[in-house]
């Protein structure tokens, strides 16, 4: 309410007349007022302050204090009034009436005074005591109900009751010379207790004050009796308004909810007329305001919505004079956003709200009046320059109040609903108009609008977050805060592009562009006119043609045409901003990304495969398609790898004249017609080295106007695509709508697919490779594998190598136990390798062919997969380009190890019938086909056998044979 209050005076609007007084918007509380306290000289006097105000938590009682002279002139009291036969009312509610009773007359006035029981003067003391409490009672309160209450300020802890006799005696005395009962008189020893049984007072006062305002509550009601409904019916309102601020006083909320419950409907009892309708709503809305409070500290949210609601729907109609109209939408602003205000109050002391009714709401509709109250202002209040403002003012009060609320200062307590001065009436309604155009209302709107977003970004509404951010921006764009406009502007255009609102895209375009312009940012004009001519935008042709060529002429350093509708002021400045800005031309190249936009050109590249062989170029496609409504020419196009070696083979450039951009040349590489696909083909030849590498198109860019002048880089990443390229295919791909045959074989542009990949590999080799090898391999055997290699290359092929053994990746202890050698004479050790790597095996002529032969020595049973590979290199031509290439080609090969005595008896299983007949020493025949058929399965046999060296196996198979 405070900040309200300020607010509307830094704008120069009376704040009585639509913010809520301070006083109606606090929380009441009773009233008191210490005298007999010197808080500047006295330290004991501020200690005593001190303990009353500091650190006041809210289990303490809630009391108003405040520090006056004893002889303090409180507001003079009425004379009571006896009848109110001939008594006709002014009006409602007194400006000052509030404030009087929450800060003026005081429910309970405390003297304090430094008094012991002990004090040697006591007569005197007790006397001047009596005085300062006669002054009080009797001269500044006179005729009022306001209680009064001695504290004696003492320096010794007092004894219990009854025990000093003395004590009792003198606080008896002292209560008959102030004319006080004994329980108005307190005691308060200063020592180290002091906050305690200052708590103790201040519970003791609060219960004065209670007694105050029941009181004034039964006088109040007692007034009742004198009225009559016809010519009294302000003051029904009057006194049970009055009846119910008592209430809350009294902290009687309940009963101060009931009594503004019935002056609501009172008020709207009243016979309405144009002369007193807005006081009227401005007491409806003030009862209101208290009822909706009450309620939310009730915890009855819904009650305080239903009651808010009602209030609406009685009040909305009732606008008052059209040529004031803008006042009522002041007013109901002003209801809505107070009601936010409530609702966000209560959700911070833990009422909870939800998605669908949150405070966000009614600061939106608050909003939304104010918007109404400025467009009314530019009507209503569009007064000529030679109208001045009336002297004297029609405003203007002798007090610089109004003496009730919601009354005009010109006639003020006029009840009569005749204008009994027309002249004296349109001089008022001219001079509340010219205030009225003084007022900057985008400021107010804006305030409003941003509560109302951070209240629906805190319960996650985005479309409503992004709705009131327009326009927010759109208001900073009528305040001429041009830079604020576009920082909101930029920020929701992001969502409307991803959710495909073109619509309200375009008409948010529209209006960054009408900023970009008055504040002469190049980049933001550019990139905006770029989007407007493009397929996203719902403009008409004619306007796009007006865009594009003002395009052209920023680009061409000239000053762009002004923007429709702007202000006649501002375009004359942007017209020097853009004049300064032809003068200092230089190179501008302005890069735009426009993966966060669409621009009016679109883009896919493609790689024919997605992968190419080293000896074949590398071919892709650059599709290209521009929706503007004029043929245009580009300057250049390039394409950018993460090899940037190639960067250099893909660009395509085109020399003209910076004003044949936008001339028809349809047989020029660059030029564009619109709606139209063109198709560039790029090749090129891949480096060796990047054989098994993926070569990625990073960015295309396409350039418009000269990078020696002003031009501006369309930048897509990787192989294409804007920000609404994504929905765009998707939609596609769910459409069944048959495409229709374009001419020339042009291609569909939605069937184009981008592929900004692809992965070079190597030559295909031309050469063959045997294994040839006699299974099975015995443990331990130095198993012979017989590789053969033919050339069938058309050249001759140079260094060839070989790379053979155990197969990497298979189990680590094959690895150990698996040897392998190229020397076949002697027992391979534990330090041969698993896998001989890059053997030079030499030259091969075309046809042809070596063999190298291999010794394997496996040391566990079990399968195995071995490799081969064999290596070479090549020259051969590519697009007149002579290269190395490395050619590889490798085979594969399963050898099954087993043990000797498994293959005997396997052997003899498949040559008898009945093993069980067959005695233990029968496998030994089958040794003698082994050993003749390996000479090293005889050292094999031995040691397994464990045979004496000076008998061989054959010998004792022959003797076991006879």
């Amino acid at each position: 309410g405070r900040a309200a209050w300020i607010f509307c005076e830094a704008l120069n609007m009376s704040p009585t007349q639509w913010d809520f007084p301070v006083e109606l918007c606090c929380r009441p509380m009773a009233f008191v007022t210490l005298t007999g306290l010197d808080v500047v000289y006295n330290a004991v006097h501020r200690a005593v302050w001190d303990a009353f105000c500091a650190n006041r938590r809210a289990d303490r009682v809630p009391i108003s204090f405040k520090v006056l002279p004893g002889d303090h002139e409180y507001p003079k009291c009425r004379p009571k009034r006896t009848s109110y036969e001939w008594y006709i009312p002014k009006g409602i509610l007194k400006t000052g009436w509030m404030n009087k009773h929450l800060n003026l007359v005081p429910a309970l006035v405390v003297v304090f005074y430094e008094l012991d029981w002990d004090e040697p003067q006591w007569k005197e003391k007790q006397s001047e005591c009596a005085t300062r409490v006669e002054i009080v009672s009797r001269q500044s309160l006179q005729g009022r109900n306001t209680k009064v209450a001695v504290v004696l300020i003492q320096k010794k802890t007092p004894l219990p009751p009854g025990e000093d006799v003395i004590a009792s005696e003198r606080a008896a005395a002292l209560c008959n010379a102030c004319e006080l009962s004994g329980k108005s008189l307190f005691v308060l020893p200063h020592t180290d207790h002091l906050v305690g049984y200052i708590i103790r007072l201040e519970n003791a006062f609060y219960e004065h004050a209670q007694t105050y305002y029941y009181t004034e509550i039964r006088r109040v009601k007692s007034h009742k009796e004198f009225l009559n409904k016809t010519t009294h019916q302000l003051l029904f309102v009057r006194h049970q308004f009055k009846i119910a601020f008592f209430s809350e006083l009294k902290q009687d909320t309940q009963n101060a909810l009931k009594n503004y419950r019935t002056a609501y409907n009172l008020v709207h009892e009243l016979r309405a007329h144009e002369t007193n309708i807005l006081e009227i709503k401005t007491m409806a809305g003030f009862i209101n305001y208290k009822i909706c409070r009450l309620c939310f500290q009730h915890n009855t949210p819904l009650d305080a919505i239903a009651q808010f609601r009602k209030h609406i729907d009685l009040c909305k109609k009732r606008i008052g004079s059209a040529e004031l109209s803008f006042e009522h939408a002041a007013w109901m602003s002003k209801q809505f956003q107070a009601f936010g205000d409530l609702f966000d109050e209560a959700i911070k002391l833990g009422l909870t709200a939800i998605q669908t009714q949150n405070p966000g709401f009614y600061y939106q509709q608050a909003a939304y009046y104010a918007q109404e109250r400025k467009q009314l202002t530019e009507t209503l209040c569009d007064h000529e320059a030679t109208v001045i403002y009336p002297s004297p003012d029609p405003l203007e009060t002798q007090t610089g109040v109004l003496d009730f609320y919601g009354q005009r200062s010109w006639r003020q307590g006029v009840l009569s609903f005749d204008l009994s001065d027309p002249e004296k009436e349109k001089v008022g309604v001219l001079a509340i108009q010219l205030k009225e155009r003084s007022i900057v209302h985008s400021e107010i709107i804006i305030t409003l609008l941003s509560n109302a977003v951070a209240q629906f970004k805190k319960y996650k509404c985005p479309r409503m977050k992004s709705h009131l951010m327009v326009q927010m921006g759109e208001e900073y764009y009528y305040a001429k805060d041009y830079t604020k406009a576009l920082k909101l502007l930029d920020y929701v255009m992001c969502d409307y592009r991803s959710e495909g609102w073109w619509t309200l895209l375009t008409s948010i375009l529209t209006t960054a562009l009408k900023c970009a312009y008055l504040m002469a940012q190049l980049k933001g004009y550019i990139t905006y006119s770029l989007e407007l001519l493009g397929r996203a935008s719902t403009l008409k042709d004619e306007q796009k043609s007006r865009i594009e060529k003002n395009l052209i002429n920023v680009l061409m350093n000239e000053s762009p045409e002004p923007e429709p509708d702007c202000d006649v002021l501002a375009v004359k400045t942007a017209q020097k901003l853009w004049a300064d800005r032809v003068s200092l031309a230089g190179s501008n190249v302005f890069t735009i990304g426009v993966q966060d936009f669409v621009p009016f050109v679109q883009c896919k590249a493609r790689f024919h495969a997605p992968s190419f062989h080293v000896d074949v170029p590398v071919q892709f496609d650059v599709y290209l398609k521009a929706d503007c409504p004029h043929p245009i020419r580009f300057s250049k196009l390039r394409v950018s790898f993460n090899n940037q070696e190639y960067n250099q083979f893909c660009v395509i450039e085109e020399a003209s004249k910076a004003g044949e951009v936008l001339e028809n040349l349809n047989q020029e590489k660059m030029c564009f017609v619109p709606g139209k696909t063109r198709k560039y083909l790029f090749k090129f030849v891949a480096k060796t080295e990047d054989v098994g590498k993926k070569i990625e198109i990073t960015s295309v860019d396409l350039i418009l106007g000269h990078e020696t002048g002003r031009c501006v880089v369309l930048n897509w990443q990787g192989g294409g695509g804007d920000a609404a390229s994504s929905q765009e295919a998707l939609q596609a791909s769910r459409s069944f709508k048959r495409r229709p045959k374009l001419p020339d074989n042009e291609p569909h542009w939605d069937s184009i697919v981008i592929q900004a990949s692809t992965m070079i590999i190597s030559r295909v080799p031309n050469i063959s490779v045997h294994l040839r090898h006699e299974p099975p391999a015995l443990t331990n055997e130095m198993y012979c594998l017989v590789v053969t290699v033919e050339s069938h290359e058309e050249i001759q092929i140079r260094d060839v190598k070989l790379t053979a053994g155990l197969k990497p990746g298979q189990d680590a202890n094959l690895t150990q136990k698996t040897h392998v050698t190229l020397h076949g004479a002697e027992l391979c050790d534990e330090s041969q390798p698993a896998l001989l790597t890059d053997v030079p095996v030499g030259e091969l002529h075309p046809g042809e062919q070596l063999e190298k032969m291999l010794y394997v020595r496996c040391g566990t049973v079990g399968s195995r997969m071995f490799l081969v590979y064999v290596s070479y290199l090549i020259n051969t031509t590519v697009e007149g380009k002579e290269i190395v290439c490395k050619c590889h080609k490798d085979e594969t090969v399963t050898i099954e190890t087993v043990f000797p005595f498994d293959v005997a008896v396997k052997f003899v299983s498949t040559k008898f019938e009945h093993l069980e007949r067959v005695c233990a020493d029968i496998p030994f025949l089958l040794m003698a086909d082994i050993l003749s058929a390996s000479p090293w399965a005889l050292t094999v046999v031995s040691s397994e056998l464990q045979l004496a060296p000076s008998v061989t196996p054959v010998d004792q198979l022959e003797s076991q044979v006879d």
